[in-house]
């Protein structure tokens, strides 16, 4: 089990005006917490909840569709290609980076174990797919198209670019080197599967693109990279176990999710700062950004009160970040929490030579990066403190499926209850909406004229 340390949220620890007397507030929100995991549990099976998510870790017949593709298509294709924007895209990406080997795509076929390397296509600027497209030989990629409706305007942009060249290139045969991940009946693009006869795979019904990473939108990619999907599901299925305990005192997603929501309400600390100190977690920082920032920044609460409330995210790498950001979360406004990600054991033990011993860096020679590392990441969080700075310290004990399964669930059941101590609904995005039917309206998409001229009219004045 991860190791989730908040005495540095204390005040006994980092004082009264910026601390939390914890053990009278988990006394105080006891009750109150037990009702929300309880509610939350039972409501998750309920159509239109969209809790759907707290249930992917025993979808053992998604597991075994993806083993039987993967193992059928083995050795086929050097590339995978992932189209899909935000959820679609975000956990695979932060999960494979964790998960394979450092530069994979820059490795040999033989230090890949003839895996294919993978690509995550998230965004619509028109350098980057070029410059991709340069690079990659589509014959021999597999292209993962990711949209749970099939309208959303970047990714099937995307895949209409590079169906277009696929069907070039390999004529009718093309369809082999395309498989979709959308919903199981609806949408356009299970329209154009059914038609045009690609392998698809589902995206379950009440599961919102940031909270679907293990559906099949990462099992899958998870799976053609050779990434150990049962031991994903492993870390899963033991985390919620250990979650759904109703008591405050022995449920860390509980514990964190009320620290942040009182350092939001009580103590001024509306932004959250994500940082691991492992450069495999780089991407685990932008994946959390989005699960945090859509699901809690909400106009209003659940009651229809105007309340524009959530904390703001903000990514971090340690140590990288403590030559640039620690100097403001020290001596800067006291308006953060910073959460740390720590690694006890890394795959590699990396000792830095014994040389230059009479000078300023001698007292380096025979350590290791490895006890560097998690000195600066200990030396951060303890000064930090001193300057009365609020900070968390999750430790895992090394960074493989199991644990990240853990990680990343740890984080979707902390938002869940924090959206139900803010009141609000923690799973629509009403706010990201509107700027897509604008989209829309500006690209011509009938149905939309009138939010056409009202937004010319609009961007006539700015």
């Amino acid at each position: 089990m991860l190791d989730f340390d908040c005495r540095n949220v204390r005040a006994e620890v980092i004082g009264e005006t910026h601390g939390l007397n914890l053990d009278e507030e988990f006394n105080n929100y006891t009750e109150r917490i037990a009702k929300i995991i309880n509610d939350l549990n039972s409501r998750k099976d309920k159509p239109g909840q969209w809790l759907q998510w707290l249930n992917l870790g025993y979808s053992e017949e998604t597991v075994w569709l993806v083993k039987e593709y993967a193992a059928l298509i083995s050795g086929r294709f050097e590339n995978i290609l992932v189209l899909g924007i935000g959820g679609s895209a975000l956990g695979g990406s932060a999960v494979c980076e964790a998960l394979l080997k450092p530069y994979w795509n820059l490795l040999t076929n033989e230090q890949r174990n003839n895996l294919p390397k993978i690509f995550f296509l998230d965004n619509i600027d028109p350098d980057q797919i070029s410059g991709l497209l340069d690079i990659l030989d589509l014959k021999k990629t597999l292209v993962n198209v990711i949209t749970k409706s099939g309208s959303t305007a970047e990714t099937m942009s995307q895949y209409m670019i590079i169906k277009n060249r696929l069907e070039e290139e390999l004529g009718e045969n093309y369809i082999r080197n395309i498989v979709a991940t959308t919903d199981k009946n609806v949408g356009i693009l299970r329209q154009i599967s059914n038609e045009e006869g690609y392998k698809t795979f589902v995206i379950p019904d009440d599961v919102g693109g940031r909270f679907s990473v293990f559906s099949a939108v990462g099992l899958l990619p998870f799976a053609l990279v050779g990434i150990d999907i049962e031991e994903l599901m492993q870390g899963i299925k033991d985390m919620d176990l250990a979650l759904k305990n109703t008591d405050i005192r022995h449920n860390i997603a509980a514990q964190n999710a009320l620290i942040h929501y009182l350092m939001d309400t009580q103590k001024g600390k509306n932004i959250t700062v994500m940082m691991p100190y492992s450069s495999r977690l780089k991407y685990v920082s932008d994946w959390f950004a989005q699960l945090w920032a859509e699901s809690l920044g909400k106009e209003k609460d659940n009651s229809g009160n105007i309340v524009n409330i959530g904390p703001t995210p903000v990514k971090a790498l340690g140590a990288t970040d403590q030559h640039s950001q620690i100097q403001l979360y020290n001596e800067g406004p006291n308006n953060k929490l910073i959460n740390f990600i720590r690694v006890k054991n890394f795959d590699t033990t990396i000792e830095i030579p014994k040389i230059f011993q009479f000078t300023g860096i001698g007292y380096l020679g025979g350590k290791t990066v490895n006890e560097l590392i998690n000195a600066e990441a200990d030396a951060t969080r303890v000064t930090l403190s001193n300057y009365q700075r609020p900070n968390i310290t999750i430790t895992i004990d090394k960074v493989d499926a199991y644990n990240i399964g853990q990680l990343l669930y740890l984080f979707e059941v902390q938002t869940a209850i924090a959206g139900e101590l803010y009141n609000i609904n923690t799973f629509n995005q009403p706010g990201v909406e509107q700027a897509k039917n604008y989209t829309y309206a500006l690209m011509g998409r009938a149905g939309y004229e009138e939010s056409a001229q009202d937004l010319k009219q609009k961007m006539s004045y700015q």
